[in-house]
């Protein structure tokens, strides 16, 4: 097994084991999905659903394998739902941030988008046994196959790995960069009264592994943990092509950013927000640039 112990089973197991598992299984997700982001969506539901089978009485012995199990149908399932797939392929401030010295772009070499060459069951063996280290018999065990099958789907999974030729994604319009540019101004200037309005009435905000909130009044008391802090340096950027500002640390700025926001605009207005602040795992592997 990748991690030793087993951790212990039932609800209370769950929730004692979650902190160390999480990353391990958004690892995971993320190369199912060929992005941090939709990872971090799949581990969210196969986590719901681990939590609602816990409350009507399953009985599991290896919590670990049974999570991975969960984690790989329920991405199964999101890529049948998506029909194959076809969805996931289409003035600064009070202490003038030093931008010049903040990376541009992220070091990580493009990890996770290769794997969408490769078929579900491809995709799962390699990520299983060459990326999280499990043995082909716990492959076997985690994707309810047999050992001769996971052994078939990794030679032809490896194979396809190395013949992988990716594009980038195309580059965010200009009006993007500026929204993005202006939401980065106000946030490190303090200015949340101006960000609060800059929401629209249906605004949804995810605070991820955190909390949800919906509507103007409920998103806007978000910015109060922001308003008591002073560590974060926010830049205007994205993550995998998506609109985002990005968390540097302003006591270090020269390091690659913390964390990242994602924001989606309805024209000027802010029609939804996710934060990653407390899910700092999944930066690890993020594609981003800096504007």
């Amino acid at each position: 097994m990748a991690n030793g112990e087993r951790p212990a089973s039932g609800q209370a197991g769950l929730e004692a084991a979650l902190p160390a598992l999480r990353p391990e299984l958004h690892r995971y997700c993320a190369r199912m999905t060929g992005s941090v982001v939709d990872g971090e969506d799949v581990l969210q539901e196969a986590l719901f659903r681990a939590t609602r089978a816990l409350r009507d009485g399953a009985m599991v012995e290896d919590l670990r394998a049974w999570l991975f199990r969960i984690a790989h149908n329920t991405a199964v399932t999101m890529f049948r739902s998506r029909k194959k797939e076809m969805a996931m392929k289409e003035e600064l401030g009070r202490d003038a941030p030093p931008f010049e010295t903040m990376p541009a772009s992220s070091a990580v070499a493009d990890n996770l988008r290769p794997f969408l060459a490769l078929t579900p069951k491809q995709r799962s063996t390699c990520i299983l046994r060459d990326v999280l280290g499990y043995s082909a018999v716990e492959v076997a065990e985690m994707t309810e196959s047999s050992v001769q099958s996971v052994k078939s789907a990794l030679y032809r999974g490896r194979r396809l790995l190395r013949e992988c030729d990716l594009e980038d994604p195309p580059p965010l319009p200009e009006t993007e960069r500026r929204r993005l540019a202006i939401y980065a101004q106000c946030f490190n200037a303090h200015e949340f009264d101006r960000l609060r309005d800059m929401l629209s009435e249906e605004v949804r905000l995810e605070l991820v592994a955190r909390d949800r909130r919906k509507g103007r009044k409920g998103v806007g008391g978000y910015y109060r943990n922001y308003q008591r802090s002073d560590d974060w340096l926010m830049a205007p950027g994205a993550v995998e092509g998506r609109p985002a500002i990005l968390a540097f640390d302003r006591a270090d700025p020269s390091a690659p950013p913390l964390y990242f926001v994602l924001l989606r605009f309805d024209g000027d207005n802010v029609a939804a927000i996710r934060d990653f602040r407390y899910a700092r795992y999944a930066m690890a592997e993020a594609r981003w640039e800096r504007f």
